[in-house]
């Protein structure tokens, strides 16, 4: 299991003097494996561009993978979106790791001048085009004239966000990976099967699994319980509390490692955790010793990864 850690957003910099070079450093020294970054437009919270913060990252470091979560093509011009991948790409010397989705409410669709209804279609044709975009090949988009861009990257690996059956479908005929967030080690089990099923139907081999995860390690004066963070995950993603109470990681490391193993167990291979907690350098050192203690256990059996592109973990 690879574990990466969502880097802080403006609020905890400031809260802990930190800025996003700093961070993705501490994240890198710590030995955990990518840091990670959402892409979000006109919510009211203060938040950079996702691309420009993983640019950020990409050149504070030297070895932890880059990655958006998610990054969302479909509010973009589709080239504008691909010349901003390749670049990422490029400056992080192949560090990249993709996120796909179609998400945010109305609102951000509005304020990005893009109709809400045509969320879904938009994200086919981006996963659809993107590869050729990136390599360099003349591509043409959909009511637009031959592109081609220059330089040409390899393809990061193409994760598709969200548990619905949609990103499902998406992820097993269009990407390379499935990365849903904040469901319960049984619910993605369930989806793996169908994950597979649908990958099998579509001749192509089952996609990789990364889940999106809530931590607050620890015991310090200030770090949320799992019951204050269940309480808001069930509020916000609408999960029954039961569910709720299952999702998040919290106690010590040990504690820890064993609800990621459970993940493990249901297919996953990467995990991405967005931290809750008085200090985000504390967290951050508390999520390596979980990935240490991970590590240390049997890995699962081998599982298939698309050839050709998506090769990076």
């Amino acid at each position: 299991m690879r574990i990466g850690v969502v880097l802080p957003s403006a609020e905890v910099q400031r809260r802990d003097g930190l800025d996003l070079a700093t961070a993705a450093r501490h994240a890198e020294d710590a030995g955990l494996d990518s840091v990670w970054h959402g892409d979000h437009l006109a919510t009211g919270v203060p938040t950079v561009e996702c691309t420009i913060a993983l640019a950020v990252a990409a050149t504070a470091t030297h070895r932890i993978g880059v990655g958006a979560a998610v990054f969302v093509p479909a509010i973009r011009p589709l080239i504008w979106a691909a010349k901003a991948v390749a670049s990422l790409q490029l400056i992080s010397g192949g560090r990249l790791l993709l996120g796909i989705g179609s998400g945010g409410g109305p609102a951000q669709w509005a304020a990005a001048g893009v109709p809400f209804r045509e969320r879904g279609p938009r994200t086919d044709a981006a996963l659809r085009l993107l590869p050729g975009l990136l390599t360099g090949d003349p591509v043409t988009p959909p009511d637009g004239e031959p592109v081609t861009l220059a330089p040409g990257v390899d393809v990061p690996p193409l994760w598709i966000g969200n548990a619905s059956a949609v990103a499902i479908h998406r992820a097993a005929t269009l990407g390379d990976g499935w990365f849903p967030s904040l469901i319960t080690p049984a619910v993605l089990a369930a989806g793996r099967e169908r994950l597979r099923a649908t990958a099998r139907s579509a001749g192509r081999p089952e996609p990789v699994i990364t889940i999106g995860a809530l931590a607050a390690l620890g015991r310090a004066p200030g770090t949320p319980s799992r019951d204050d963070l269940a309480t808001g995950i069930a509020a916000t993603y609408r999960h029954t509390a039961r569910d709720a109470a299952e999702i998040p990681l919290t106690g010590d490391p040990a504690e820890a490692a064993d609800r990621v193993a459970e993940y493990a167990a249901a297919g996953a291979t990467h995990l991405v955790a967005g931290v809750a907690g008085p200090d985000w350098r504390a967290q951050a050192d508390l999520l390596a010793e979980v990935r240490r203690r991970v590590s240390e256990r049997p890995v699962p059996g081998p599982r298939a990864i698309p050839s050709g592109r998506g090769q990076r973990p």
